[in-house]
Formats: C-alpha cells, sequence, structure tokens
C-alpha cells in the first residue's frame, strides 16, 4: 500500500512539472521570439526498489520489492527551436530570421559585467545616441562583435544579409550566429540563450527579414489540449492516493476491532 501512495505521489509531482512548463508557455505565446519548452518522463530506477542486506533474503541477496512500477520521475526539459510565425510590421528595425540562427546581443547584468547572449527576438529600435538596441537596452552586434551605430537623421534599409544601407552605402553588418548542437545552449530569461561549454559556433544560413517579427511557436490550442490532459492525469493520481488512504484507514481502524 505504502508502496502504491509513492508510485502516485511521483506521478502527481511529474504531472505539476509538466503543468508549470505549459503555463509558462502559455503565458509567453505572444512573447517576440520565444521559443516553447517541453519536459519528459523517465521511468523510477528499478535499483532503488530492491532489499539489500536484508536478513529476510539473505544479506547477499538482492530481491525486487513486488512486481508493481515503482512509478515516474521527471526527466529532461528541452525547448523546441521550430520557426514561429512572422508578423508584419513595417519598421525597418524589426527584424526576423527565416531559418537557424541567433541575433548576438551585448549584453550587461545588474553586476555591470558583459557578456554576449543570443535571441530570436528582433523588435530593436535606435537610441537617443543612434545605437541599434533590443526592447531592454541592450546593443546589437555587427560581424566584427562591434555595437552598431547609425545615423538617426538618414533613412535605413536592410537586405537578407543583414547588411544596413544608409544613402545607399552599407554602413553595418548586423551578426546573425548558429551553433552546431543547440544541446549546448542554456536558457537565459524568456528570450535570450548563452552558450555553454562545448558550444562551438558555425556559419548561419538565417535570412534578416526587415520589417518582420518572428512569433512565438506556441499553438495556443495545442498547448490547452495538452493542459487538460495533464489535469485529468493529476486528478488521477490524486484519486489513487484517496482510495489508498482510504484502504489503509479501514486495515487499521476498523479490521480487528475488538467489539
Amino acid at each position: 500500500m505504502v508502496k502504491g501512495l509513492y508510485t502516485a505521489y511521483t506521478g502527481m509531482i511529474n504531472e505539476q512539472n509538466r503543468m508549470d512548463i505549459m503555463t509558462n508557455n502559455l503565458a509567453n505565446a505572444s512573447t517576440v521570439g520565444y521559443k516553447k519548452e517541453g519536459s519528459t518522463s523517465q521511468s523510477f530506477d528499478d535499483v532503488l526498489t530492491v532489499k539489500i542486506k536484508d536478513q529476510s533474503v539473505g544479506m547477499r541477496n538482492v530481491q525486487r520489492l513486488g512486481v508493481k512500477n515503482p512509478g515516474v520521475k521527471i526527466g529532461e526539459n528541452y525547448t523546441d527551436y521550430s520557426q514561429g510565425s512572422f508578423r508584419i510590421t513595417g519598421n525597418t528595425y524589426d527584424l526576423a530570421l527565416s531559418g537557424e540562427g541567433f541575433f548576438a546581443i551585448e549584453f550587461t547584468n545588474k553586476a555591470g559585467e558583459t557578456d554576449t547572449k543570443y535571441t530570436r527576438a528582433g523588435q530593436f529600435t535606435l537610441n537617443k545616441d543612434g545605437y541599434l538596441v533590443t526592447e531592454e537596452g541592450d546593443y546589437v552586434l555587427d560581424t566584427q562583435n562591434r555595437r552598431i551605430r547609425l545615423n538617426t537623421l538618414i533613412d535605413s534599409s536592410i537586405t537578407d544579409d543583414g547588411t544596413i544601407y544608409q544613402n545607399g552605402q552599407a554602413v553595418a553588418k548586423i551578426q546573425v550566429t548558429d551553433f552546431e548542437d543547440y544541446d549546448y545552449l542554456e536558457k537565459y530569461g524568456e528570450t535570450y540563450y548563452q552558450p555553454i561549454q562545448g558550444a562551438k559556433t558555425i556559419a548561419a544560413k538565417a535570412q534578416v527579414k526587415s520589417g518582420y517579427l518572428e512569433m512565438a511557436n506556441v499553438q495556443i490550442v495545442s498547448e490547452m489540449v495538452n493542459l487538460i490532459s495533464i489535469t485529468r492525469a493529476y486528478e488521477s493520481n490524486q484519486k489513487v492516493v484517496q482510495t489508498i488512504d482510504d484502504t489503509l484507514d479501514v486495515a487499521v481502524n476498523q479490521i480487528g476491532r475488538v467489539q
């Protein structure tokens, strides 16, 4: 009975983790450049459900504790990097990437430390000094890892390879970077990513589309269906706990009671 309680408990914990991820996806369904997340589940390790050094089976013998599945444990969370839909804005500095790749951003944290982050969110603008920045004020980098500064009094045009033209002359080229294996990318905030040890950059094949924004790749209807499925699974595990609890109550408090 106790084993059944634990099995149902692990199921509830797993569904709660899935619920947290799913609700975060729904909350960011309208966030530019957001990539939805998912989770995996794993069978609870059998090695943790055996008797070892137990006199009832012999000190040198190993025996499973029953034949029922010992439950589930939370696996790994993952990010779905598939392309999101494009929204037309008509703003020159609203940029979307068609294909695999990321914009390079000079990010400064609260401690004043600066490093490079990567993002698919291309909702850029020019600040008062003429630098191309994100909504948070972080600087967009060119192919030489330099901040991009433009003349605010002159109209700009941006080609598919990321080159920025003013008065018919190329003044900067937006850096677009891709990675050999996205497993070496770590999420930072909602739309930023940072490489971890082992990450290898490769030439990006993505095209820069001016006047567009890439929206989140979250399908609201699909996420809602999954949300209902998770809720039902959680409730099922909850009922198992209640049923076993009632059975234990009968066994402890009623069976063998002296009349």
